[in-house]
Parts: structure tokens; sequence; C-alpha cells
């Protein structure tokens, strides 16, 4: 008897990710999941038949409906990821571990207070979306790299996961990613002064205020 196989959909989850990580297509997954008419759109908390059997479990009406489109770009489709589903595996992490684990091409050398820049440049060259020369450990220069490459100011509405948000927060520059919206509001995630000695961890907010969103040429 074959086994079936089912996966829960994570806040952040693309249809592209989750079949590279199982071995299979976009296409083996939408035929073994009818209920998905659009490869872009998928829901958090619903479960996802992977393999084996007829039929398919699909999305619930209590699901959460999340944006899922994987950032534009070949590199970015290639991998199946964006860079607001890579940032969330690191959730709660402090900066200063992250930065010497390896686990995402961060400049070492930022002092662990300031690394908003240095997390967003790393989890947009994890998701095969930027390269490290347009990469950079300040705010000013990554947003200069990036609209020098042709990133567009969107609004929120148009905004996709895995765009950038460029702020001033007390007077300093600050940068974040988009991860989509949760009962209708928007999340970011990133790099943030949380701690109580005022270095950061990875967490979600940081926006607040007024802010740019750019998104790169689609």
């Amino acid at each position: 008897m074959t086994a079936i196989a089912n996966h829960t959909i994570a806040w952040g989850d693309t249809l592209s990710q989750i079949a590279q990580r199982n071995g299979s297509t976009i296409d083996a997954l939408m035929a073994l999941n009818p209920s998905i008419s659009n490869p872009d759109v998928i829901y958090a908390g619903a479960s996802l038949r992977l393999g084996g059997g007829e039929g398919a479990a699909g999305a619930d009406s209590a699901s959460t409906a999340i944006g899922t489109r994987a950032v534009a770009g070949t590199d970015a489709m290639a991998r199946g990821g964006n860079a607001a589903s890579i940032a969330q595996q690191f959730l709660g992490t402090h900066v200063g571990e992250l930065k010497h684990s390896g686990q995402l091409p961060m400049q070492t050398w930022v002092p662990d207070n300031v690394n908003c820049a240095n997390f967003v440049s790393a989890c947009l060259q994890e998701a095969g979306v930027i390269d490290a020369s347009q990469g950079s450990a300040s705010v000013d220069q990554l947003a200069s790299n990036l609209k020098g490459d042709g990133w567009q100011t969107v609004s929120l509405q148009d905004a996709r996961p895995g765009d950038v948000v460029l702020m001033q927060r007390d007077g300093q520059s600050h940068v974040v990613l988009f991860s989509g919206f949760e009962n209708g509001q928007p999340r970011f995630i990133g790099s943030n002064n949380v701690n109580n000695d005022g270095t950061q961890s990875i967490s979600w907010g940081g926006a607040s205020g007024r802010y740019e969103i750019i998104t790169p040429p689609r």
C-alpha cells in the first residue's frame, strides 16, 4: 500500500519551495491537490497532499490566506523560496550567533546592533534574488544598489513576500522584509533591536511610521 504524505503549509511557504524540498514539481502537487487553482496562492494551516492515493486535502475555510508567490527572478524561482520565508527560519536567533554560524552569507564584522541590512542582504542572496555584489551591510547602500538595478517602489497592496521595506527610524535608516498579510494586517520580519542590551535578534516587526517598499523588476 502506498503511504500518503501530507504537509501542513506554514506561513511564507511557496508551492515551488515545498515541491523542491520533497523532490516533486508544482504540476505534480497541483494534480494531487486540485483545490489549488493558482500556484501562487496557498493557505497557511492547510494540509497539502504530497503523494499517494486519490484526491487531495486542499485548503479549508479556517486557513489564513497569504501571498506565496516567490520573488521574481529566474534564480529565485528555481530555488523556490523568497527572502521572507528564509528569514522566518531564523526567528528568535540572536544576530551575533547567526552571523558567525555560516547559515547565511552575512558579514561577521558588523556590530550586533546594526545588522538589519546585513541580514536582509543575506536573505536576498540565499533566495537567489541578488548576488554578493548587490548586497551591503549599509541600509542606504543596499537601497541604492537595489534601486540602481531596477527595483521599484510599490504600494503595500501590491507588495509580495520578500520585498524590501526601507524606513527612517529615530533618525537612523532601517530595513526589513515584507512577509505578507495576517488577518488583513501586514507582517514584516528582520533583524531588529529587540534585546535588552540594544543588540538585534530576528523578529517580527521593525516597520513603523512611513516606509517605502521596493520590489525587484517584474
